[in-house]
């Protein structure tokens, strides 16, 4: 008899989260702060270097230095800035959604060392003599031109300075007032100038005590800003910039906007696959998803985080993740109701036997995450931290959630003649009498024999190495400025570009760029890199060029060589850690010689991205390790579900004594989670492919490493690290003549031991 409560229990609830998330989402999607690469903005990294000769860079100072620098971010009226210190001496500000970005770095650059000299550049007085936060902007009452006017801490030392520079006599007895003034700056020259680098060289005519002005033919915004500067203070050190990036606003939002759309595409062929495979539970497996998608973004919201355009990334690419736990576990179950078990005696069966496997794949995954998160920079940072929180909530929604709704139709009994409902064919339905077990099931891939053609597996993937390796030797990476130093920018028109023009535009400002491509749909993107690092007054111009001819701020990014070769270090310890990693987990969890192959395959993927990479010439950047780590996750993830079910077949036999009976067990294993597998890789690519085509070009070669490193991921499981096992178990049964490879377990006696 049919339990309709528990089928009304499962209605109510999907309501009930449905109305809840629905009621919520919009709060939470405008609490979340978006990233300076979707709002636009900019990013630098400061190298801390001393002010004067012997001045030593201590913690405490770059402390000083980075509250020196937030106090000037405020003066921006940034809404909340982000300012870090790193490697003891740098300091990252992210500043996004900041309107002027050319006002932004030289508010933040400039020393603002105030000094008060006479007409021979000798020292007098300095901005350390001023009352702090006594300074503002004002209006001269004659004049109505903008002042700053400032109050001297001790005014009977300022009534010194000012009765010395009066004894001068005329035309000598003026107050000369540098901001930053450097060694061989002479006023002498300097007046000669149409804009000479003093700030003003007011007369005095009377000794002054208290309160006083700056005058120096000010606009009102110079006079504000030199007013706050003031206030804020003068930095203690020198900042030399070595990486920074800054988005357009335009760039910004038409990223988000393209990824948004290429994550619905993506995320709704997901849906429609799992609806037409797996029926009933591939509708929960979409509630669940959906379920998913909301809670990311809440505890993302919750964890105060900034999403980025990789972020966005890690969100889709999650949903693709997600599906492959319900793929798992569906698969189990579809097997045991082949059998021809009953639908709660399958589904609670299914269940058991698919949480380990689920819970290793996830664990693996995670590794290559936290290494991210450690060694990446901002941006890839933000891609680590929500493919960690899409980890751990697809474990929960999938483990715990999809359960939840499963077994409340399972309970009901409303499935017990409805097996069809699970994507279950009559005709494959055996009688549960006859005692078949689910691991000797036929499948639809038996005709295949994996481990006798082993050997053509290998020569294909030894000559796409060979030949891989040839183009890697004759050409090269295309390696971004990530890696090599230097400038790049990307300007976005309204209308098409040429490479010509945009040659043109940068010689009209005296630059020279050493490539230039143009891309869109229409043309209107344009990208320049240049070798050298360009410095702050160059990416002004190039700002201040760019967006009055197209209307449209462009995006620059430069790196510093030693930031380059950090970022090359740290890309080669993150992939070589995670791979550590992963062998250690997987030797704990199963055995050496299934870590060996897996480590073995992971190498051949991430190489086979490298040589495509190669032969196509396609930019590699930062993002491009961290598709590399999230394929060795994934591709590991793949693996291990293989290797799972190896394990669970050489159980079953518990006592090898031939190498057919080892290609027996790969063969058999392979054949079963095959149909998993292409599942699996399915969903992922939908979204990958969705990115690739209508999602931003700034991900694009992103997109295009894990497309390729999916493919390659889920061929090197299935041809490579199974067969290398094989291999490796081969050499084991030669050595030892038998493996046992289960013990039962002997049973407790009272009686006594002789």
């Amino acid at each position: 008899m049919v339990k309709r409560s528990r089928l009304v229990t499962f209605f109510l609830l999907i309501v009930l989260i449905a109305g809840a998330m629905g009621m919520t989402s919009q709060s939470i999607l405008g609490n979340i702060k978006l990233g300076l690469d979707l709002q636009g903005g900019f990013e630098v990294l400061y190298q801390v270097k001393p002010a004067e000769e012997g001045q030593e860079i201590t913690p405490a100072v770059v402390a000083d230095t980075a509250q020196a620098l937030d106090r000037r971010v405020n003066v921006l009226g940034v809404s909340e800035p982000v300012i870090q210190v790193e490697n003891k001496d740098r300091i990252r500000v992210q500043l996004a959604g900041v309107e002027d970005q050319n006002q932004a770095r030289e508010i933040l650059s400039t020393e603002a060392k105030l000094t008060f000299r006479d007409v021979n550049d000798n020292e007098l007085m300095s901005g350390a003599d001023l009352v702090e936060g006594g300074s503002s902007q004002t209006f001269d009452g004659n004049t109505n031109q903008p002042i700053v006017k400032f109050v001297s801490k001790d005014g009977s030392k300022f009534g010194e300075v000012t009765q010395q520079v009066l004894d001068m006599g005329p035309p000598n007895n003026k107050l000369v007032i540098w901001l930053d003034y450097e060694e061989g700056d002479s006023y002498q020259e300097e007046m000669l100038k149409e804009e000479p680098k003093f700030i003003s060289a007011p007369s005095v005519h009377q000794v002054l005590t208290g309160e006083s002005i700056i005058e120096g033919g000010f606009t009102i915004e110079e006079a504000q800003t030199l007013a706050d500067l003031l206030n804020a203070g003068a930095l203690p050190v020198e900042l030399e910039e070595v990486y920074s990036t800054s988005v357009g606003a335009s760039f910004g939002l038409m990223a988000m906007d393209q990824t948004i759309k290429a994550g619905i595409i993506g995320i709704s062929l997901i849906f429609l696959f799992m609806i037409a495979i797996y029926r009933l539970p591939g509708i929960i497996g979409v509630a669940t998803l959906s379920i998913y998608i909301y809670l990311v973004l809440l505890i993302f919201d919750w964890l105060n985080g900034v999403l980025t355009l990789p972020g966005i990334a890690a969100l889709i690419l999650g949903v693709g993740m997600a599906v492959d736990a319900n793929i798992i576990t569906y698969e189990r179950i579809k097997e045991e109701l082949k059998v021809g078990k009953p639908v709660r005696e399958a589904y609670e069966a299914g269940n058991k036997s698919s949480l380990w496997t689920i819970f290793d794949a996830n664990i693996t995954t995670m590794l290559a995450g936290i290494v991210l998160f450690i060694f990446g920079t901002s941006s890839v940072k933000g891609f680590a931290t929500m493919l960690l929180i899409s980890i751990v909530v697809s474990f929960i929604t999938a483990v715990f959630g999809t359960r939840l709704f499963m077994s409340l139709w399972v309970r009901s009994k409303f499935l017990d003649k409805r097996k069809g409902w699970f994507g279950v064919k009559a005709s494959e339905i055996n009688n549960y009498s006859e005692g078949v077990d689910s691991l000797d099931l036929p499948t639809k891939f038996d005709r295949f024999d994996f481990v006798s053609s082993r050997k053509k597996f290998f020569v294909l993937s030894a000559a796409l190495i060979v030949v891989g390796l040839s183009f890697l030797l004759l050409f090269r990476l295309n390696l971004g400025i990530d890696f090599t130093s230097g400038t790049r920018m990307e300007v976005l028109a309204d209308t098409s570009l040429t490479e010509e023009v945009i040659h043109e535009d940068l010689e009209s400002i005296g630059l020279s760029a050493n490539n230039v491509l143009v891309s869109g749909e229409s043309q209107e993107i344009g990208v320049a890199r240049f070798t050298e690092s360009l410095n702050q007054e160059e990416i002004a111009e190039i700002k201040t060029y760019f967006s009055d001819k197209y209307g449209a701020e462009p995006n620059i990014s430069t790196v510093d060589p030693i930031i380059g070769e950090e970022l090359a270090k740290n890309a080669l310890m993150a992939v070589a850690i995670a791979s550590i990693g992963i062998i250690l987990y997987v030797t704990i969890r199963f055995e050496w010689s299934m870590a060996l192959s897996s480590v073995i395959a992971l190498v051949h993927d991430a190489f086979f991205i490298i040589a495509v990479f190669s032969m196509l010439r396609l930019e590699v950047d930062i993002t491009f390790i961290a598709a590399v780590l999230t394929v060795i996750g994934y591709s590991i993830n793949d693996t291990i579900v293989t290797f799972d079910r190896i394990r669970e077949n050489m159980r079953k036999m518990k006592l090898i004594e031939t190498k057919e009976q080892i290609a027996l067990i790969v063969n058999k294993s392979l054949r079963q989670t095959l149909g998993r597998s292409v599942n699996t890789v399915l969903t992922v690519v939908f979204v990958v492919a969705a990115m690739i085509i209508f999602g931003s070009s700034s991900i694009l070669n992103f997109s295009i490493a894990l497309l390729i490193g999916l493919i390659a991921g889920t061929y090197s499981s299935v041809f490579i690290a199974a067969q290398l096992w094989y291999i490796l178990k081969k050499r084991e049964l030669k050595r030892k003549g038998s493996i046992v490879t289960y013990k039962e377990k002997k049973e407790w006696t009272d009686e006594p031991v002789v």
